[in-house]
């Protein structure tokens, strides 16, 4: 079994009060505690996806609301506060922006070489990491050979090399866990010794959204499975204290095989005192969670146990504070506190102020690679003759959708000459990525008419995915319609202003599928529900579907092109479980895009309308998008949509007349 030994688990004390930080307050557990207790801080910084710079590539612009060189300025207060304190991070840091690109298929990752994700981490300092499911975006040997370079254990339980009786005879592709000895400064201002065991998980399901790079080469066990094998373990080898690093995302009480989002029955596994979590991109302790089962969303606690998600990109950093005390020279957690800390807040106005500057160290870290990304994403490649924006992406037949779907089919339908699939019908499925929801009211594709570029590219689409093909049925297609107009609420006709958009339906699932026409029928209930369970069988929201102008029957054949993620069962959408794949391509569909802008030379990108609503008699809806959408809104042609005011935490109000 892969384990980790040597320098990374030697003894060290705990970084504690620097010089200078005198005027900051101590927290209550450093400044109560007696002797025999002590006080340990354990910051969390998640799903930071190479976001080093506060920097947004794809608009070429500073901003205050992202970057770990940011997020570093409350490790150093956080620091000053406690006696003693660990830093620690959640997965998902390799990938994500064109920093990780421009590293990945530029640059390169040749043995010995620095990723600058990686020189950021070790300029403050972490103390441990595990792995998220975007590290493999780019394949094991690019993950490993950026691993070399961390001065911090990187630890990761349930992906596996070679599977064993059990998860602890496994050979792990890193190691499971590790066990950081440590020396605690007391309330008296005695020293003891403590073992600190920090154990990573990831969700299984990379082996779908990274097959090609995983299938043959690991395999990825249930995360609770694991985590009830490993954790009396760690406890056999002494540590005192068990910290969870769980990128996995706060969901479901009900355990379940193979769980994606396992961090509230993980919390219940006995010999874990705290959780690290992530992959959701939100914040805990948060209202967003109050009704979860088994969860404290007020106290950040999951089970009785504190637990912490420090948002995305660096927005945030997880704080866990926790009151230990020594008895018969063992560590046990006696009182907990939670908090997040973010780096921006959103002003009355819509603005955005920085809460922190920049760590000065951070950025010189990274500045050469920061610089080169620059170029990179500036490169152009065609142009435009209008603009590309996805303001209305989720309500209209969009020109930045369309522009990617249009380059994929175009793609495949070179691919597919000479193969026992040519003649058949090419359609094209694509999401927009950037509709604001999370991400703010700024986050939407915006590329003015004129030259494109590579940032305008990845602008248009965010994600490092190859192209797939999968050969489906017309009943196939009507229900991964059906699935995709699950963005959609229900809504009463004859009624005004009913919210149109489902806040909990994620923009990257709703798929628009160019190449045939329908409308979405708003008065139907959903068909499939949050995780693509069918909920209402004898719903049909889709309407008059047809290709070529002639029904579509569900015995009809196509072929559709998507990408790695929806192809392999990402969004869980009828047709597209693996087992229809007919086509995986060697390129990313940002590849694509570009190839057939350069080939183009100026792209003329112009919505066909191919989808719209079913006409609904004196029914309104209204739905929430970037104030900017105010620029364009007149040239909306196929749907009547007017301003209707200020939306909620800085985006716009319109209305939709059905």
């Amino acid at each position: 079994m892969s384990r980790l030994k040597g320098p990374a688990m030697s003894r060290r004390m705990f970084l504690s009060t620097t010089a200078g930080a005198s005027i900051i307050a101590l927290h209550p557990f450093s400044a109560r505690a007696s002797a025999g207790q002590a006080h340990l801080r354990i910051m969390e910084t998640t799903d930071l996806h190479v976001h080093v710079w506060p920097y947004d590539y794809y608009g070429d612009r500073a901003v205050d609301t992202v970057g770990l060189a940011r997020t570093a300025a409350h490790i150093a207060d956080i620091r000053a506060e406690a006696t003693n304190s660990l830093l620690c991070d959640n997965g998902d840091f390799l990938q994500g922006n064109p920093m990780g690109d421009y590293i990945a298929y530029e640059r390169g990752m040749k043995e010995g070489d620095m990723h600058p994700i990686i020189a950021a981490m070790n300029t403050l300092g972490f103390d441990a990491s595990t792995l998220g499911n975007h590290e493999f975006n780019y394949g094991l040997d690019f993950l490993m050979k950026s691993l070399a370079g961390a001065d911090f254990p990187v630890v990761s339980s349930n992906v596996v090399k070679t599977e064993g009786s059990d998860p602890t005879k496994d050979t792990t592709l890193i190691p499971p866990y590790v066990i950081l000895e440590r020396t605690l400064t007391d309330g008296a201002g005695e020293t003891h010794p403590i073992k600190v065991g920090l154990i990573g998980f990831v969700p299984p399901q990379i082996m779908n959204w990274d097959r090609k790079h995983l299938e043959g080469n690991v395999t990825a066990r249930d995360i609770l499975e694991t985590a009830r094998a490993y954790v009396p373990l760690m406890r056999e080898e002494g540590a005192d204290i068990i910290i969870a690093l769980s990128h996995s995302g706060i969901g479901s009480a009900d355990e379940t095989d193979l769980m994606e989002n396992a961090s509230v029955p993980l919390a219940a596994v006995d010999g874990i005192d705290a959780l690290a979590t992530g992959h959701s991109h939100l914040v805990f302790p948060s209202p967003t969670y109050a009704d979860y089962a088994a969860v404290d969303a007020e106290k950040g606690l999951i089970h009785g146990k504190p637990a912490v998600m420090g948002g995305f990109w660096g927005s945030h950093l997880g704080v866990i504070d926790l009151m230990l005390e020594r008895d018969a020279g063992k560590w046990r957690v006696v009182n907990s506190s939670v908090e997040t800390r973010p780096i921006s807040k959103r002003n009355e106005d819509r603005s955005v102020s920085a809460l922190v500057e920049s760590d000065a160290d951070v950025l010189a870290a990274t500045e050469e690679t920061h610089m080169e990304t620059l170029a990179y994403v500036r490169r152009a490649v065609g142009k435009t003759a209008a603009p590309l924006h996805s303001y209305f992406a989720l309500v209209a037949d969009d020109p930045s959708v369309q522009i990617v779907s249009i380059a994929q089919k175009w793609y495949i339908e070179e691919m597919m000459k000479g193969t026992e699939h040519e003649g058949l019908p090419i359609l094209s499925a694509a999401a927009p990525f950037k509709a604001g929801g999370r991400g703010g009211p700024e986050y939407y594709t915006d590329v003015p008419a004129g030259d494109v570029a590579i940032k305008n590219v990845a602008d248009l689409y965010l994600y490092p995915n190859t192209v797939r093909a999968v050969r489906i049925t017309g009943g196939e297609v009507r229900d991964w319609l059906e699935r995709s107009a699950g963005m959609f609420n229900q809504v009463t006709p004859g009624t005004s202003d009913t919210p149109l958009l489902n806040p909990s339906f994620p923009s990257y699932n709703f798929d628009v599928m160019d190449g045939v026409t329908y409308q979405i029928d708003l008065s139907q209930p959903s068909k499939f529900g949050p995780k693509g369970e069918l909920e209402n069988p004898d719903a049909n929201r889709i309407k008059n579907l047809a290709y070529n102008g002639q029904p579509v029957t569900d015995d009809m054949e196509f072929i559709v092109a998507t990408n790695n993620y929806r192809a392999s069962g990402g969004g869980d959408f009828p047709g597209a479980d693996g087992s229809t794949v007919i086509f995986e391509a060697p390129d990313t569909n940002r590849d694509v895009i570009v190839r057939y802008i350069v080939e183009q030379g100026t792209i003329q990108p112009s919505a066909d309308a191919n989808w719209t609503f079913a006409p609904l008699a004196d029914t309104s809806v209204v739905f929430e998008t970037g104030p900017k959408a105010a620029d364009y809104v007149d040239d909306l042609k196929s749907v009547d949509v007017t301003p209707a005011g200020d939306g909620a935490d800085g985006f716009a109000l319109f209305r939709l007349n059905l």
